[in-house]
């Protein structure tokens, strides 16, 4: 099959050719760069108006025969220039009579990875202007594991370029000064699998104000939001059990980034691959190649149904290029992967710290990170702990089961805590087969939705929130897991479901902060469960049960918030 793609989501103006027959691809691109400042859309939606229709016509002249399907990207984007590559696209298709093929350009960052590493099911990392979330498929669909809660990293870069007077874009102009610079403090912001940017921004910008050196400042803002990106990875690469990461988008250009995430994954021991730079940055190339998956699995449209859609989340997407993935047995086999990596079964390593078992008690071993400068990751080691000492005991004051803290060391970033539970909620609630079927799943996955969401209720009334609550953060006991509950048990016996890893938690009185604890948990039901959408009805109706109100209305507005603008 030979497919045209045109691109046109802000900046790129790119056609590509690609044939199936011989997996090559060959790009035309025009980028549209602006005299000062940022992307404005009436300026870059004038260049693909009279770009366009250039690399189209240069991309014919070089298409080795004729054309069986064109594709472009139909979100999301600049609502401006979507629409110019749109109607290119439906003219070509209309005037060659071949089919059409709308692609989620966040989705071609996924798949151009998976495509060209060779990679059976890998998370993947996308980092690009105006986007930033991590992505694993599940069950017929690329669930977003965590995203960025204000801003894009490359758009949120570009602001603090423009605030010391660089031009567009900035990223490049980041990592040539950071060259020369040295370590500072910038805030650190990760929640979950979600990451925010505006409050590192502010405080870069207000430090070259107060006269700290650009090249330090530049040199920190790397350090910070790309261990903010990597961290976020290596939990999405744990809670799925992938031993697989793909890294898309322009800002994946970076080398420093690129060095984080190959350090990580040697560490843990899984595959990394990042596509070349102009599969990275926006480019048509990837639109055809996944556009031409969706060809040959039927996945077309009417041109009368081609609106584009300047939204597009990539969740949104049914998924009918790929087999599905994921079943018990494969689970099983990553997680004895994961086991292995200690050298002990009495042992595994997690995202963020090895735990080691030894009779009725845990010792949890925060670990040096490789990837994350030095300074930087002994102040997160060392507060995450004791943060995660604190508020695990708060919680059990408030009378939320979780372990017992033994001891605690700072210094070796360590928690000796009480063993809890027969295994993580995650174990229940994924897909499997034989006698773990989908329905076994979500019946009993139910009862401890439930469950969780009246104890995160309880945090949240008591001024504190978890600031992890997923699925693998929730110990559940076997008879819990097969029918019991604890219901009126005060003496938090063996049938409980507990809440453990506190290290990401805080005191606070935020509405905000209490329904993005609720958003992280819905978001790893959407990773890790065979038949999530029940188990969230159930997990929302709990909460409404003891939970403020306020908190759920909340969480819809989050979820409407639409970060793929």
């Amino acid at each position: 099959m030979r497919v045209l793609g045109i691109e046109g989501t802000a900046w790129a103006a790119s056609a590509a050719y690609y044939d199936t027959a011989t997996d090559e691809v060959s790009i035309e691109t025009d980028a549209y760069l602006p005299e000062s400042g940022g992307i404005h859309p009436r300026e870059a939606a004038e260049h693909m108006r009279e770009a366009i229709p250039a690399v189209v016509e240069a991309t014919l002249n070089e298409a080795d025969g004729p054309i069986d399907a064109v594709a472009f990207s139909r979100g999301p984007g600049l609502g401006p220039c979507l629409r110019i590559a749109g109607t290119a696209a439906r003219a070509l298709a209309g005037s060659l009579d071949v089919p059409l093929v709308g692609v989620n350009h966040m989705l071609a960052h996924a798949e151009i990875g998976r495509h060209r590493s060779g990679f059976a099911s890998p998370v993947c990392l996308n980092a690009s202007g105006a986007n930033a979330h991590v992505l694993g498929y599940t069950n017929g669909r690329y669930r977003i594991l965590g995203e960025t809660t204000d801003t894009g990293v490359g758009n949120a870069l570009d602001k603090f370029t423009r605030h010391v007077g660089w031009s567009h874009p900035g990223g490049p102009k980041i990592e040539r000064a950071a060259e020369d610079g040295e370590y500072v403090d910038l805030p650190y912001v990760v929640t979950g699998m979600d990451f925010s940017f505006s409050g590192i921004m502010s405080a870069a910008k207000a430090a070259v104000d107060e006269d700290i050196p650009v090249e330090d400042v530049c040199f920190s803002l790397q350090e910070t939001v790309f261990g903010m990106l990597t961290e976020v990875a290596e939990r999405a690469l744990s809670l799925t059990r992938s031993s697989e990461l793909v890294l898309g988008g322009g800002v994946g250009q970076n080398a420093r980034l690129r060095e984080m995430l190959t350090t990580m994954c040697e560490e843990r021991g899984a595959e990394f691959f990042a596509p070349e730079a102009h599969f990275l940055r926006d480019n048509a190339g990837m639109i055809a190649v996944l556009g031409a998956k969706m060809a040959v699995a039927g996945d077309t449209i009417e041109i009368a149904d081609s609106r584009v859609d300047s939204g597009f989340r990539p969740d949104d997407v049914p998924v009918t290029w790929r087999e599905n993935s994921g079943g018990r047995e494969a689970i099983e086999e990553r997680q004895n992967d994961e086991t292995r990596q200690t050298g002990s079964v009495d042992a595994y390593q997690g995202a963020e710290a090895t735990v080691e078992i030894a009779g009725d008690h845990v010792v949890k071993r925060r670990r040096s990170k490789a990837y994350r400068h030095p300074k930087l990751d002994e102040r997160l080691r060392r507060d995450r702990i004791v943060q995660e000492a604190r508020l695990t005991s708060a919680a059990r004051r408030e009378g939320v089961p979780t372990p017992v803290v033994h001891d605690v060391d700072t210094h070796e970033a360590a928690l000796t805590l009480e063993r809890v539970g027969e295994c993580d909620l995650r174990e229940i609630v994924e897909p499997g087969d034989g006698g773990h079927d989908a329905t076994t799943a979500t019946t009993r996955g139910e009862r401890e939705v439930r469950t969780v969401a009246g104890h995160l209720a309880t945090l949240h009334a008591a001024g504190f929130v978890h600031g992890d609550p997923t699925t693998r953060n929730v110990r559940v006991s076997s008879s819990s897991a097969s029918g019991g509950g604890d219901e009126g048990n005060d003496d938090m016996g063996d049938e409980l479901t507990y809440l453990i890893d506190f290290g990401l938690g805080y005191h606070t009185d935020s509405i905000e902060d209490y329904a993005m604890d609720c958003h992280v948990f819905e978001r790893s039901l959407d990773g890790t469960a065979a038949v999530p959408d029940p188990l969230r009805a159930a997990f929302e109706e709990g909460y409404g049960e003891t939970g403020n109100p306020d908190v759920l209305d909340r969480l819809r507005e989050i979820e409407g918030r639409g970060r793929y603008q």
